[in-house]
């Protein structure tokens, strides 16, 4: 999975055991007696993955001030984008899930997807340090910075569906936000309402990323207002 790194019998064997952990959630630990999961992986994937990330931005727009390399690293950053990263991959059938997320479609919710991708990148970098992970991260990630360089003002997600209800004639987007874990692992959901119908949802570590996620949906279920194109999904 990691090109060279992999050819190194240490590293397989590191990588090999670390996996299985990685795609551990905490819904089949629990069920099977409180076996480790995956949320200490992905702890150490989330920083990993913004280590390389932002150097990578940092290097490739040198003349981008700090606010706009902060917006193009939340483009890239996010439980949305993470989880399309790992549908790519097809990592959603390998999760090891408890009965309760695997009849309501936990292997498709982008939360459990982004943890998951993120922890594999955690067990990746113990495996083999930065330059394994950072080679797979590169993998992964390089075309969806390629693409975030591009969306302009679409990386304000809010912004951008103001101006789409408002050209579609509909109401100001009102957004409906739960949180779910414990407080040191909240996961947050948000929803928006427009005209009192649900519309957009989204998931994230954050409220704020919570409620982008849910706008940037709906904006795709609403089509984008006239004169502003359509953003590519990440």
């Amino acid at each position: 999975m990691c090109g060279q790194a992999t050819a190194e019998p240490r590293f397989r064997a590191a990588l090999d055991e670390g996996l299985p952990l990685a795609l551990t959630h905490r819904s089949y630990a629990y069920e099977a007696g409180g076996i480790p999961n995956n949320e200490r992986l992905e702890f150490l994937g989330d920083s990993v993955l913004g280590v390389v990330v932002t150097d990578a931005l940092f290097r490739n727009h040198p003349d981008l001030p700090e606010g706009q390399l902060a917006r193009l690293r939340s483009a890239v950053v996010n439980s949305r984008a993470l989880a399309g990263v790992a549908r790519t991959i097809g990592l959603g059938d390998y999760i090891l899930l408890g009965r309760g997320e695997e009849t309501t479609g936990g292997r498709d919710k982008d939360s459990i997807l982004a943890d998951a991708l993120e922890a594999t990148l955690g067990a990746v970098y113990l495996a083999g340090g930065m330059p394994a992970a950072g080679e797979l991260i590169h993998t992964l990630f390089d075309p969806l910075m390629r693409r975030s360089a591009t969306l302009g003002a679409g990386l304000d997600w809010k912004t951008s569906l103001q101006e789409a209800a408002a050209a579609h004639g509909l109401g100001a987007p009102v957004y409906v936000v739960e949180s779910d874990g414990p407080e040191h692992a909240k996961t947050f959901a948000a929803t928006v309402v427009i005209d009192g119908i649900a519309r957009g949802s989204g998931t994230g570590r954050t409220k704020k990323d919570a409620e982008m996620q849910a706008a940037a949906a709906t904006i795709e279920d609403l089509g984008p207002p006239p004169g502003v194109e359509a953003t590519p999904d990440g």
